[in-house]
């Protein structure tokens, strides 16, 4: 499955479909993340609305479940809601962009739980700057691209106040130990860290202890 997220509409693809044309699925949406839970449900962020909605697909209209209340820095509201990660429990992790904070929303919460950032944009240990993409392991670890501070950060379960750098945190640059603009970021089976390092056009990969 093949999907585009563009202008205010969500569009598939199938792989095995010789057709040129996307299936749209959801329409009338300022779409930016998307993610997919292990029971198939869609979750798609709406960065107008500041919103994240969880669609059955066919679904037209999808159930809110984070944000929703308007643009804000409240714990019930997002500002540029961007990458999203979902876990096993249908958790809902939002990178709240131009909050410069992760947030947690767990299932059914009518507000979300600061996780990373949140102490206002900068590049302290404690801050984040237009953080991008998240990952969560099985052990609630979350991983941060730490956008405009080219580095990733680490958060531990329990500890929202400092987290550590992983990759980068270097400055801007070409380096082997540098990023660009840190913004995808995606692990795989056996740990090693693939992050997207936007304005050097490149993917680096990091074996992280």
């Amino acid at each position: 499955m093949l999907a585009m997220l563009f202008f205010h509409m969500f569009t598939v693809w199938s792989r095995h479909s010789d057709t040129a044309q996307g299936e749209i699925l959801i329409d009338n949406i300022w779409c930016w993340g998307l993610a997919l839970d292990e029971r198939r449900y869609l979750y798609v962020s709406d960065v107008e609305k500041g919103e994240v909605r969880r669609y059955q697909l066919g679904e037209k209209n999808g159930t809110l479940v984070a944000g929703g209340n308007g643009l804000g820095n409240g714990l019930n509201q997002l500002n540029f809601p961007a990458y999203l990660f979902v876990d096993r429990q249908q958790n809902v992790y939002v990178s709240d962009n131009y909050n410069h904070r992760v947030m947690k929303w767990n299932k059914g919460a009518k507000e979300g739980i600061v996780v990373a950032g949140g102490q206002g944009e900068g590049n302290a240990l404690t801050q984040l700057s237009f953080p991008n993409g998240i990952f969560v392991d099985t052990l609630g670890t979350l991983y941060v691209a730490d956008m405009r501070n080219h580095r990733v950060m680490r958060w531990t379960q329990g500890d929202q106040k400092q987290g550590t750098v992983v990759a980068g945190g270097n400055g801007r640059g070409e380096g082997a130990d540098q990023f660009n603009g840190s913004a995808g970021l995606y692990f795989d089976q056996h740990g090693n860290l693939y992050v997207v390092d936007n304005g050097n056009h490149r993917v680096q990969r990091f074996s992280i202890e």
